[in-house]
């Protein structure tokens, strides 16, 4: 999907993956983009050790590097990225103000921000639906973690006016499948 957002962006640069989870993204990101080195940071060690065996696995130590950090108090050794993705941070955050603040800290006008989150559904019963149809078959843990995290995700009308609060000009909120969102762009100043 980035390729489609960004079509002929050529990453050479610097990445920062915010919520990096267990490093998939950074890994297919590097391997996409094989000049680019990758900043993965996420508050959780545990998710950061099955990135850290992902990458190495990878063999792409020497261009991904985790970092266990939580936004917006990150000390990176890079002040400003070519690109900033994250998926599925946004719905986790108890003050989504913090993600904005950390894109207006790290980026550039000419950054390409790429950021996917769940959206949240019209009804509780909407909810359940989308519960059935992608997981039904999954253990009740893992149903019940998707429900609370389709109800915690925002709607696309609260991204807008947390982008707009923020004063992030030049971000797009897209609906791109039935539970999810995708804002990007590149940040203007104001």
């Amino acid at each position: 999907k980035f390729r489609q957002v960004f079509p002929g962006k050529n990453i050479t640069g610097h990445v920062l993956d915010l919520g990096c989870g267990p490093a998939d993204i950074s890994i297919r990101f590097a391997r996409a983009w094989p000049e680019c080195h990758i900043d993965g940071v996420d508050g959780a060690r545990a998710m950061l050790h099955e990135g850290e065996v992902a990458v190495k696995r990878s063999g792409l130590q020497q261009r991904i590097k985790l970092i266990h950090g939580v936004i917006p108090d990150l000390d990176l050794q890079e002040k400003k990225y070519q690109v900033i993705l994250s998926n599925s941070l946004l719905h986790h955050l108890h003050n989504p103000g913090v993600l904005w603040q950390c894109l207006r800290k790290l980026a550039t006008e000419d950054t390409s921000v790429f950021i996917m989150d769940l959206m949240r559904p019209l009804s509780e019963q909407e909810a359940a639906m989308l519960v059935n149809t992608y997981c039904g078959n999954e253990p009740d843990i893992l149903r019940r973690d998707f429900y609370n995290s389709l109800c915690a995700a925002f709607s696309p009308s609260e991204v807008k006016l947390q982008l707009e609060d923020a004063e992030l000009q030049g971000l797009v909120v897209e609906i791109i499948t039935d539970r999810h969102l995708l804002m990007h762009g590149n940040i203007i100043n104001a």
